[in-house]
Protein backbone atom coordinates (compact mmCIF):
# COMPACT_ATOMS: atom_id res chain seq x y z
CA UNK A 1 0.00 0.00 0.00
CA UNK A 2 3.22 2.28 1.02
CA UNK A 3 4.11 1.47 -2.63
CA UNK A 4 0.70 2.67 -4.19
CA UNK A 5 0.86 5.86 -2.14
CA UNK A 6 4.48 6.65 -3.54
CA UNK A 7 3.36 6.43 -6.83
CA UNK A 8 0.72 8.97 -6.48
CA UNK A 9 2.93 11.24 -5.05
CA UNK A 10 5.52 11.43 -7.25
CA UNK A 11 5.12 13.77 -10.03
CA UNK A 12 4.33 12.82 -14.14
CA UNK A 13 7.08 12.22 -15.85
CA UNK A 14 9.25 13.97 -13.36
CA UNK A 15 7.51 17.13 -13.41
CA UNK A 16 7.20 19.20 -10.75
CA UNK A 17 4.02 19.28 -8.52
CA UNK A 18 2.58 22.99 -9.05
CA UNK A 19 0.09 24.11 -6.37
CA UNK A 20 -2.62 26.89 -6.37
CA UNK A 21 -0.10 28.59 -3.68
CA UNK A 22 2.84 28.17 -5.47
CA UNK A 23 1.05 29.76 -8.68
CA UNK A 24 -0.13 32.74 -6.59
CA UNK A 25 3.02 33.36 -5.48
CA UNK A 26 5.59 33.54 -7.98
CA UNK A 27 3.30 35.44 -10.53
CA UNK A 28 4.30 38.92 -10.97
CA UNK A 29 0.82 39.84 -10.11
CA UNK A 30 0.69 38.90 -6.64
CA UNK A 31 2.76 41.49 -5.25
CA UNK A 32 0.85 44.15 -6.92
CA UNK A 33 -3.01 42.87 -5.93
CA UNK A 34 -3.53 44.71 -2.83
CA UNK A 35 -6.94 46.16 -3.43
CA UNK A 36 -8.86 43.02 -3.79
CA UNK A 37 -8.22 41.97 -0.11
CA UNK A 38 -10.61 43.08 2.56
CA UNK A 39 -9.00 45.92 4.83
CA UNK A 40 -6.23 47.33 2.52
CA UNK A 41 -6.43 49.57 -0.21
CA UNK A 42 -2.64 49.37 -1.52
CA UNK A 43 -1.97 48.44 -4.80
CA UNK A 44 1.72 49.24 -6.64
CA UNK A 45 2.43 48.54 -9.82
CA UNK A 46 4.23 45.37 -10.74
CA UNK A 47 8.27 46.14 -10.22
CA UNK A 48 9.55 45.05 -13.42
CA UNK A 49 7.69 47.45 -15.72
CA UNK A 50 9.46 50.52 -17.32
CA UNK A 51 8.40 54.07 -15.19
CA UNK A 52 5.78 55.24 -17.68
CA UNK A 53 4.01 52.23 -18.18
CA UNK A 54 3.84 51.94 -14.45
CA UNK A 55 2.21 55.21 -14.04
CA UNK A 56 -0.22 53.97 -16.80
CA UNK A 57 -1.02 50.90 -14.76
CA UNK A 58 -1.34 52.87 -12.07
CA UNK A 59 -3.69 55.30 -13.11
CA UNK A 60 -5.86 53.18 -14.74
CA UNK A 61 -6.18 50.66 -11.59
CA UNK A 62 -7.03 53.92 -9.86
CA UNK A 63 -9.69 55.19 -12.17
CA UNK A 64 -11.66 51.46 -12.93
CA UNK A 65 -12.45 48.99 -10.22
CA UNK A 66 -11.12 46.24 -11.42
CA UNK A 67 -10.91 42.55 -9.68
CA UNK A 68 -8.24 41.10 -9.55
CA UNK A 69 -8.38 38.98 -12.86
CA UNK A 70 -8.92 42.45 -14.56
CA UNK A 71 -5.57 43.53 -12.90
CA UNK A 72 -3.87 40.28 -14.60
CA UNK A 73 -5.27 41.34 -17.75
CA UNK A 74 -3.94 44.79 -17.25
CA UNK A 75 0.00 43.62 -16.23
CA UNK A 76 -0.30 41.65 -19.42
CA UNK A 77 -1.09 44.36 -21.57
CA UNK A 78 1.50 47.05 -19.81
CA UNK A 79 4.28 44.06 -20.03
CA UNK A 80 3.15 43.98 -23.84
CA UNK A 81 3.18 47.29 -24.12
CA UNK A 82 7.01 47.71 -22.85
CA UNK A 83 7.71 45.22 -24.92
CA UNK A 84 6.64 46.68 -28.36
CA UNK A 85 8.77 49.91 -26.57
CA UNK A 86 11.98 47.73 -26.74
CA UNK A 87 10.87 46.25 -29.96
CA UNK A 88 10.66 50.05 -31.23
CA UNK A 89 14.41 50.74 -30.04
CA UNK A 90 15.73 47.89 -31.04
CA UNK A 91 14.88 48.59 -35.02
CA UNK A 92 15.63 52.20 -34.32
CA UNK A 93 19.07 51.26 -33.06
CA UNK A 94 19.87 47.98 -36.23
CA UNK A 95 16.96 48.96 -39.16
CA UNK A 96 13.99 47.17 -39.74
CA UNK A 97 16.06 45.30 -42.66
CA UNK A 98 19.60 42.86 -42.47
CA UNK A 99 20.81 41.24 -45.26
CA UNK A 100 20.91 37.11 -44.83
CA UNK A 101 24.29 35.34 -45.69
CA UNK A 102 22.72 34.87 -49.52
CA UNK A 103 22.45 38.73 -49.96
CA UNK A 104 18.74 38.87 -49.72
CA UNK A 105 17.01 41.89 -47.52
CA UNK A 106 15.19 40.16 -44.58
CA UNK A 107 13.06 41.91 -41.80
CA UNK A 108 14.48 41.58 -37.85
CA UNK A 109 12.81 39.48 -35.82
CA UNK A 110 12.08 42.92 -33.98
CA UNK A 111 9.47 43.77 -36.59
CA UNK A 112 7.46 41.06 -35.66
CA UNK A 113 7.95 41.44 -31.57
CA UNK A 114 6.54 45.25 -32.23
CA UNK A 115 3.29 43.42 -34.40
CA UNK A 116 2.90 40.88 -32.29
CA UNK A 117 3.07 43.50 -28.81
CA UNK A 118 1.14 46.18 -30.70
CA UNK A 119 -1.45 43.28 -31.43
CA UNK A 120 -1.86 41.74 -28.18
CA UNK A 121 -1.59 44.98 -26.47
CA UNK A 122 -5.18 46.22 -28.72
CA UNK A 123 -6.76 42.68 -27.89
CA UNK A 124 -6.39 43.50 -24.40
CA UNK A 125 -7.20 46.11 -23.49
CA UNK A 126 -10.50 45.75 -25.70
CA UNK A 127 -10.97 42.62 -23.11
CA UNK A 128 -11.06 44.53 -20.13
CA UNK A 129 -13.47 47.08 -21.72
CA UNK A 130 -12.06 50.36 -20.55
CA UNK A 131 -14.07 52.28 -23.61
CA UNK A 132 -17.08 51.22 -22.50
CA UNK A 133 -20.18 52.66 -24.77
CA UNK A 134 -23.58 53.27 -23.94
CA UNK A 135 -25.61 50.80 -25.03
CA UNK A 136 -26.87 50.90 -28.81
CA UNK A 137 -23.58 53.38 -29.37
CA UNK A 138 -21.28 50.70 -30.43
CA UNK A 139 -19.14 51.41 -33.15
CA UNK A 140 -18.56 47.84 -34.48
CA UNK A 141 -21.05 46.13 -36.90
CA UNK A 142 -23.60 43.52 -34.93
CA UNK A 143 -22.49 39.95 -34.01
CA UNK A 144 -23.77 37.23 -36.37
CA UNK A 145 -25.68 35.27 -34.37
CA UNK A 146 -26.52 31.60 -35.02
CA UNK A 147 -25.10 30.13 -38.51
CA UNK A 148 -23.78 32.71 -40.96
CA UNK A 149 -23.99 30.27 -43.60
CA UNK A 150 -27.88 30.03 -43.52
CA UNK A 151 -29.68 30.54 -46.84
CA UNK A 152 -31.38 33.56 -47.73
CA UNK A 153 -35.45 33.62 -46.88
CA UNK A 154 -37.67 35.23 -49.67
CA UNK A 155 -37.56 38.56 -47.45
CA UNK A 156 -34.23 38.43 -47.11
CA UNK A 157 -33.95 38.16 -50.86
CA UNK A 158 -36.44 41.22 -51.91
CA UNK A 159 -35.04 43.25 -49.20
CA UNK A 160 -31.45 42.79 -50.41
CA UNK A 161 -32.79 43.34 -53.93
CA UNK A 162 -31.53 39.83 -55.51
CA UNK A 163 -35.18 38.89 -56.66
Amino acid sequence: MSEAKGKADTPHRGRPKITRRALSTNHAVSSCVRAGQPGSNKISAPPHLRPDTAGWWLSVAADYALEPHHLRILTLAAESWDRGVEAREAIARHGCVYVDRFDQPRARPEVAMERDARIAFARLVRELALDVDAPGESNRPPRIGGDARRSLDNGDRVALGLD
